[in-house]
């Protein structure tokens, strides 16, 4: 045999990893011999085969494979591109070559070569030589938490019986440190260890030895150049790019690698700088920037880089159009933490000057100035510029691009074009192309695997042959996610215009979620018996389907109606019984609700005239509330679409039989509660059912019976005066959801929310002759959850911080006192900062914190609004779908402080369950 291939290709040599690739001839032991490292063959024409200066045209006539353990031959001859036939020219040919990377490029082996083995004329034998990768057996991942190494596992994707490649040790590697680098973990090192199994073939264990190091944390930022913004408000800016909080001496010193001199405020500079200081006895004062914080201090790459674009970006609002970060550094302390330094260069303040519109021919320049909101000697503010024209859509609406939207201008396009720049300021024109208006072509409906059609047709707004409106592209998303059947976070429209024929489809695509729900708990008490709660409220039935054996699943479901029945029993003392069914569009073409209702409850005393427990006495001593109710809903069209109208009939019995604990003075009697109620409610809360994020719920009602005194008719008798109860109950709640912004180092999705809320409730009388009913009063404290007195039909309202109450004077502490008598007239405020946890569908957790102030009265002439008792406190909501909402408040009594008393004892836990108290 002979060299392959002259001068350059005398070996072709491929290194991949220190592993070299040989393409030579084959020297056979039997054959031929090895003489000074030169190949010498008895095949005088195989062995000069390099050695013409005239090329020749060989046919491979024979390809083999050697070398494979797990692979195909014809899989190995397949991808090296060589088939038997081939025509090659020797010497010139790059045949061999071409078959080595094709190899190469599969990851499967480690080493290949490709000898020529025979030739019998212009017929050559090739014999492909291949070392195969080994594969992965396992893999270990060591000096990590359990939490840690489950996570990886997920991010790294290696496999067993994977081929082992370099790439895929490296790729390992990389998503191990990222995976810590996001966690503050500057310096991870990770070493490979390669064990090659003894058990199975060709195999391989891999483990990856990591340490962490110790987390990297941002000791202190620090700018220069920063003469029109305070390094406070810039650090504010820097959402992910926290301080340490510390306590440090007083002056801080600032070494600034872009000053000459470390420099130092003085006391005067320091308190113009920051505002404040809090010194204490040694003369340690805490840093201005200390403050609760739901980012910690841990050093990201990335949102560093983000939070330099943010800082950016606060200029840019500010005016400061050309400002720059001209070197920015970060210094590694003898703690292993980073000291950052910025250097800014601000640049020039500027201001709009004249702003012209062109392309317009839907609205007039005035109408989209007043829109525009911006003015002639304005700070300049791109950020602010674009939002107002609509090229950052939000929500709210209220720019030039919602407003061509709204109208069907969904090919319209704007850009603003500065042309002119004098002085420090800048002229616009506002360049437009309206285009045509899109009216919506196709409607698709996608995910929905158990809800009908039908049940979301009729909730779109987005319908075919209509004007497109991006307003009703969001209202239908809200609308959706207001149903509870579908995972709010993925109800996402795909809207594809159609330049050519001036028509959008819409694709809405959903994601089922679990919205049944149920309640369920048992015990078993001596002398009591059995105790316990059984509900269930399926909130998609199908009441046409019950006949329908297939469509059981457990329950017939997809037609958006709810059913819901509970029974609660706690032996003879208490049971109940309830049962209602809504069909949310009665009819099935318009947006009316039918409700029915009924339920049957009864209260027994259980305690004999000793005090004794006496589970006979239940028989005889009791009172029982028989109800129906039947109610009708219906959305309106003024003064927007999202008022609605609801009418109540309701009708309740109560029986007292041996039961003086209800009513003074009266313990045999029956009473029939007829009344009628109107309910106006404007619902356009957004976001997420259970944690709404912006908008406002309002709700005004009245409830009558009739005047039966004021009729001529008998309303009761001297041993019972509440034969027939009459009254007029009026109510108003009003919510507003106010979005503070994104939090720190949190998703977008994941702000605060303040709510705010105001209620009020009165109840009257006809004839001023009668006092007022002691049906349907407001009972006031405590978590809102129903007792004895709720049988009277009692608005139950909650306040945290303060057991159940009865007087109207906040001074009187309520503690250890027992009602019996409950309020006409009440006021309730309350304001809430809640914080997102989770927003996901299958658990909803959010924590809050909340201020409150109510009290109630008896009479309008000991009316004030503003002689409240007052709480504060800490609580967390859990939404799981399949018990409703959880939740607890840990809040303090303000007006239950008691001079001299340990303050423990103005703190009240209360906790709720199925949905939020009044």
């Amino acid at each position: 045999m002979h060299r392959i291939y002259q001068g350059l290709f005398l070996i072709i040599s491929v290194f991949f990893s220190s592993t070299s690739v040989i393409a030579q001839n084959k020297v056979d032991s039997s054959t031929s011999v090895l003489v000074d490292s030169t190949p010498v063959s008895v095949n005088p024409e195989l062995n000069g085969i390099y050695d013409t200066k005239s090329p020749k045209i060989y046919t491979i006539s024979a390809i083999t494979v050697t070398g494979t353990k797990s692979f195909d031959q014809n899989l190995i001859t397949s991808i090296s591109g060589l088939a038997i036939g081939d025509k090659v020219q020797i010497p010139g040919t790059d045949e061999f070559s071409k078959a080595i990377n094709k190899l190469w490029k599969q990851n499967l082996i480690s080493n290949v070569e490709i000898y020529l083995t025979n030739l019998a004329g212009t017929n050559l034998s090739v014999e492909i030589a291949i070392t195969e990768r080994p594969r992965l057996s396992d893999y270990d991942i060591v000096g990590v938490k359990k939490t840690e190494k489950d996570d990886l596992k997920k991010k790294i994707g290696l496999a067993k019986e994977k081929v082992v490649t370099e790439n895929a040790k490296r790729n390992t590697v990389d998503v191990i440190k990222n995976y810590y680098d996001e966690k503050g973990y500057q310096n991870v090192t990770v070493k490979v260890k390669e064990e090659i199994s003894k058990s199975a073939k060709n195999s391989m264990k891999l483990t990856f030895f990591v340490d962490k190091g110790n987390k990297v944390k941002v000791n202190s930022i620090n700018f220069v150049g920063n003469q029109n913004a305070t390094d406070q408000k810039l650090k504010k800016q820097m959402s992910g790019t926290k301080e340490l909080t510390r306590f440090t001496l007083f002056p801080p010193p600032v070494p600034n690698p872009y000053h000459d001199t470390a420099s130092k405020l003085s006391f005067k500079e320091y308190v113009q700088e920051y505002g404040f200081l809090i010194p204490n006895q040694t003369g340690i004062i805490l840093e201005p920037y200390f403050r609760p914080t739901f980012a910690n201090a841990k050093f990201n790459r990335d949102k560093y880089a983000e939070d330099k674009d943010k800082i950016i970006d606060y200029y840019n609002s500010k005016g400061y159009r050309d400002v720059e970060i001209v070197a920015d550094t970060n210094i590694t302390n003898e703690k292993g933490n980073r000291d950052i330094f910025v250097k800014i260069a601000e640049g020039s303040k500027y201001y709009f000057g004249n702003i012209t519109w062109r392309g317009n021919t839907k609205y007039t320049d005035s109408i989209l100035t007043l829109i525009l909101g911006i003015k002639k000697g304005d700070v300049y503010n791109q950020q602010l510029l674009n939002k107002r024209l609509g090229k950052q859509l939000s929500p709210e609406g209220g720019d030039i691009g919602s407003l061509y939207l709204d109208d069907g201008y969904l090919f319209f396009h704007v850009d603003p074009i500065e042309t002119a720049v004098y002085n420090d300021t800048i002229d616009f024109e506002i360049r437009m192309q309206e285009g045509p208006q899109a009216t919506i072509g196709r409607v698709d409906i996608t995910g929905n695997e158990k809800t009908k059609d039908y049940v979301i047709r009729r909730e779109l707004r987005t319908v075919p042959g209509e004007k497109f409106s991006r307003a009703d592209v969001i209202r239908t998303q809200r609308e959706l996610s207001q149903l509870g059947f579908f995972n709010p976070e993925k109800i996402t429209p795909n809207i594809v215009p159609n330049a050519d024929n001036g028509t959008v489809d819409i694709g809405w695509s959903v994601e089922e979620k679990s919205s049944d729900q149920l309640e369920l708990s048992a015990g078993f008490g001596g002398g009591i018996g059995l105790t316990g709660t059984l509900g269930v409220t399926f909130n998609n039935f199908s009441v046409k389907n019950i006949l329908k054996g297939s469509t059981w699943d457990p329950l017939p479901s997809g037609d958006g109606q709810k059913l819901s029945a509970r029974v609660q029993s706690n032996g003879k003392a208490y049971r109940s019984y309830n049962l209602s069914f809504t069909e949310p569009w009665l009819g099935g073409r318009k947006r009316n609700s039918f409700t029915t209702s009924i339920y049957s409850t009864k209260y027994a005393n259980t305690y004999g005239r000793t005090n004794n427990y006496c589970l006979a006495c239940a028989d005889t001593s009791y009172i029982r509330t028989i109800g129906v109710g039947v109610s009708l809903g219906k959305q309106l069209k003024w003064p927007d679409d999202y008022f609605s109208l609801v009418y109540s009939l309701n009708y309740q019995q109560y029986k007292l039989r041996n039961y003086p604990n209800i009513f003074r003075g009266l313990s045999n009697g029956l009473a029939t509660n007829v009344s009628l109620k109107i309910a106006l409610a404007r619902s356009a809360a957004q976001g997420n059912p259970i944690f709404p994020t912006g908008g406002s719920n309002f709700l005004v009602s009245g409830q009558f019976t009739l005047p039966y005194s004021l009729m001529g008719i008998d309303a009761g008798t001297a041993s019972n005066p509440y034969t027939l109860p009459e009254f007029h109950k009026w109510r108003f709640n009003g919510e507003y959801y106010i979005p503070l912004g994104n939090s720190i180092g949190a998703d977008k999705n994941q702000q605060f929310v303040l709510k705010i809320a105001a209620k009020f409730g009165y109840i009257g009388r006809y004839n001023k002759n009668l006092t007022v009913s002691p049906f349907d009063r407001f009972q006031l404290g405590d978590a809102g959850l129903s007792n004895t007195f709720a049988i009277l039909g009692y608005d139950i309202i909650s306040q945290r911080g303060y057991p159940v109450y009865n007087s109207s004077d906040p001074k009187i502490n309520p503690d250890n006192i027992t009602p019996n008598e409950f309020f006409t007239i009440f006021n309730k405020y309350t304001a809430e900062v809640r914080y997102p946890f989770s927003l996901n569908p299958s658990s909803t957790i959010f924590g809050l914190a909340f201020f409150e102030a109510a009290n109630g009265w008896y009479d309008f002439k000991d009316y004030n609004p503003f002689e409240l008792r007052r709480s504060v406190g800490l609580g967390a909501r859990f939404y799981l779908p399949l018990f409703g909402l959880l939740g607890f408040d840990y809040g303090l009594g303000i007006d239950r402080i008691t001079p001299g008393q340990p303050l423990k004892g103005a703190f009240k836990f209360t906790f709720l369950l199925g949905q939020e108290p009044e």
